[in-house]
């Protein structure tokens, strides 16, 4: 029998997400002959040890004995125990420097990691994540933010309330301005922002009435990349080149800040891929932004007036638009932005649940069976080895 067991997070600011809940569990060890899931005890988890005691979970300090280790965040070096197979996210795919460490003690402790968000379908679609509610509430945050510079309506925030369906409540009755959104991107974040935005009544419009019109009624245009990206000598975006080489494409964004009073970024971005303004753009006249919620989070990324995190605490920031310093928000002279790097965490357990259950659907049989291609081109390191997919990371990871 193969024993799961759900670790505590260590990372501080602690992380309250979970990748199995007790129903899960549950269902686990009531079903799977051949599975049997234990749980780390923690006191900072959105589902208390109580709730997987109640559950039937048997509740450990010492997970010295399971063969495969669920988390979420990073585990800290000192809890990482040797030799053992762990699944969580570890942020060090795009080599950043913050997580060095901790991949070369990976490696070290002869460990094999398993990345969440490595884990692909055959044409490369991410299979789990907490992207749609990332989106959920960055969009929540992204409005509060807005109504909060303007004065023009009151919005609570995601974490006064219990659950998704808490919060859909509070938007009875809610009659907003006529507001102009962008929404960028095609993945899971984006479609967790347009959930709100059908949630808040807001009406989707085509590009060119988006550029073209003044409406009445707040609306959205919904841009994923080949209506930001165009290449530099023909005019074209084909997806598949434009993530091979985006180097060759640039970005057209530019038309539409003068139309937009809310950015609502879900794209994906890396050091390749051109921004979607540059900070000289936000001094110009016509920069009609007002507040950006950039869900996606990258600092200095596509948004490269994202200064850095602000927190669930305390989630907007201003930066002032003629030096580009972060400064208090709601000011006259400043552009919003909502950049928390944790926004599932204010609905930690519906998120919890939704990613639970992509795990045992798409993931769990492959895990437990082994000889998976799936696992396989999401292990980064295999028993204190790089994988071969991953062997470009062979200098960040050499101590």
């Amino acid at each position: 029998m193969l024993t799961l067991g759900l670790i505590k997070e260590g990372k501080i600011p602690s992380d309250n997400r979970v990748a199995l809940t007790p129903a899960h569990c549950k269902w686990l060890n009531k079903t799977q002959s051949n599975i049997k899931v234990v749980a780390e005890k923690s006191d900072s988890r959105c589902f208390s040890d109580r709730e997987y005691s109640i559950a039937g979970v048997e509740l450990r300090n010492d997970m010295s004995d399971c063969d495969i280790l669920l988390g979420i965040k990073e585990v800290p070096i000192n809890m990482l125990i040797e030799n053992k197979i762990y699944l969580f996210f570890s942020h060090t795919k795009k080599l950043q420097p913050y997580n060095r460490e901790l991949l070369q003690a990976i490696i070290k402790k002869n460990i094999t990691l398993i990345d969440y968000e490595c884990l692909e379908h055959e044409d490369g679609k991410r299979i789990i994540g907490f992207g749609f509610f990332a989106g959920v509430v960055g969009a929540h945050n992204g409005m509060m933010a807005y109504g909060k510079k303007t004065g023009l309506f009151d919005m609570q925030r995601v974490n006064s309330t219990k659950n998704l369906q808490d919060l859909i409540h509070t938007y009875f009755g809610l009659k907003l301005p006529p507001v102009k959104i962008a929404v960028t991107g095609s993945g899971r974040v984006a479609h967790g922002i347009l959930e709100i935005m059908n949630l808040l009544g807001i009406h989707e419009v085509e590009p060119e009435d988006f550029l073209e019109k003044e409406l009445s009624y707040p609306v959205y245009v919904h841009l994923k990349g080949a209506d930001l990206y165009k290449h530099k000598t023909n005019d074209t975006y084909n997806r598949h080149d434009f993530h091979a080489h985006p180097e060759n494409y640039f970005c057209v964004f530019n038309k539409y800040f003068p139309h937009t009073d809310i950015l609502m970024n879900g794209i994906y971005w890396d050091k390749n891929i051109q921004r979607l303004f540059e900070m000289d753009d936000i001094k110009r006249p016509d920069f009609r932004i007002k507040t950006i919620a950039d869900i996606t989070d990258d600092m200095n990324g596509s948004v490269p007036c994202n200064l850095g995190d602000s927190t669930i605490d305390n989630p907007v920031y201003g930066v002032d638009k003629i030096t580009g310093q972060k400064t208090a928000a709601y000011l006259p002279e400043t552009i919003d932005i909502m950049a928390v790097g944790n926004l599932p965490n204010e609905l930690p357990r519906d998120a919890s649940r939704y990613f639970g259950e992509q795990l045992i659907k798409y993931v769990l049989k492959d895990l437990v069976e082994g000889n998976s291609k799936i696992i396989d081109k999401a292990t980064i390191v295999k028993n204190g080895k790089l994988t071969e997919y991953y062997d470009y990371m062979k200098s960040y990871a050499e101590i």
